[in-house]
């Protein structure tokens, strides 16, 4: 789609005397398009989402414990291990099944036989036709956090700890990270080529998942200021910080103010970036 057609579509849509009615059924229906796609490949969903930290869960925190020499991530008269884990894993749920769920279906709508031009023939702007994928990524980005709750009830040798301080606390992190989650999506699925998606993976989204306090608390890096502060620029910091604050708030973590601000601010960031990059490639 040539930026002529697509200044005549937007025109078109706005002389067309569409309402807020209109909008919201239109992006309602796309969503919806997205929804029944999904529960068709459900049983692949739960194995995309659930595997990883599943596998985290039986070895860090079945296995090793049973070991004779006990678990060597354990940290003496502190918190279980399970406790410290649980919500990094959420954490790092939100940003694979994020990421997935937008990047991936981008890189193909994109390819040579440009679906994405179908989608964007609905009558909707196309900023919403990017929102509405940051929003059904942002979806199935709170279940798969979700999921790993009874997860972490059953797998683990000692129980974990968990205890939700407060409820609007936990909703604001789900929803802001899961959102963030998707305009990172967004961002590599309009800006990579479709060809080194796999390529991300490996040299983006791999270090900052493991530097990002998933499988430890912010406060503990005091010993190596450099890394402590370098991590800030590392969005999944504050996605786990936010969680730990919301789940395990006797483990130490960031002040929930400092973690909010930041979780708006990437959201914002990316979200921007990436629908420069959307609106880029659908105008190409």
């Amino acid at each position: 789609m040539n930026n002529s057609e697509t200044g005549n579509r937007e025109q078109g849509i706005r002389n067309s005397g569409f309402g807020p009615g209109i909008f919201f059924k239109s992006f309602l229906g796309l969503f919806l398009r997205d929804l029944r796609v999904l529960t068709r490949e459900f049983l692949p969903f739960l194995l995309r989402v659930g595997m990883q930290p599943l596998l985290f869960l039986f070895v860090f925190t079945f296995i090793l414990p049973r070991m004779a020499t006990g678990n060597p991530m354990a940290v003496a008269g502190g918190a279980d291990f399970g406790t410290i884990l649980l919500p990094g894993l959420m954490a790092v749920a939100i940003m694979f099944s994020g990421i997935a769920a937008v990047a991936l279906p981008l890189s193909s709508e994109f390819g040579i036989t440009r679906e994405i031009d179908d989608r964007v023939m609905c009558p909707l702007p196309l900023w919403a036709v990017a929102l509405e994928k940051v929003c059904f990524s942002a979806m199935q980005s709170i279940i798969a956090a979700l999921l790993v709750i009874p997860m972490a009830y059953y797998v683990p040798a000692n129980p974990v700890v968990a205890h939700v301080a407060s409820w609007l606390l936990l909703a604001l992190v789900l929803v802001l990270a899961s959102l963030l989650a998707g305009s990172l999506g967004l961002v590599i699925g309009s800006t990579v080529n479709p060809r080194q998606i796999g390529l991300v993976f490996s040299i983006i989204v791999v270090p900052i998942t493991f530097l990002g306090c998933v499988y430890y608390p912010w406060s503990w890096l005091d010993k190596i200021p450099w890394v402590k502060y370098g991590v800030l620029f590392n969005p999944i910091v504050y996605m786990s910080e936010g969680l730990r604050a919301a789940v395990t708030p006797g483990i130490t973590h960031m002040p929930w103010w400092a973690i909010l601000v930041a979780l708006v601010f990437f959201t914002a960031a990316l979200g921007r970036w990436g629908l420069k990059g959307f609106l880029g490639r659908v105008l190409s």
